[in-house]
């Protein structure tokens, strides 16, 4: 179940991160570099959540079981 720590890792990123990327340059496809890291670590928080999902046990068998059902 240790998969489920990459939970946190959004957090770190967004939270703590920010402090030490707070500059208005460079300028990252027209964002600055703080807007652009909380729009990585959006775009992020979703795969990692994805990922968790798919490594789940619990959610492998629910699969399964809707398998059968069809």
């Amino acid at each position: 179940m240790s998969f489920r720590l990459l939970a946190v890792l959004p957090f770190i990123g967004i939270l703590l991160g920010v402090p030490f990327v707070n500059r208005v340059e460079p300028l990252v496809l027209g964002m600055p570099l703080v807007l652009a890291w909380i729009v990585a670590w959006v775009v992020l928080s979703s795969l990692i959540m994805a990922i968790i999902y798919r490594l789940d046990p619990a959610n492998r068998h629910a699969s399964a079981r809707e398998e059968v059902r069809s």
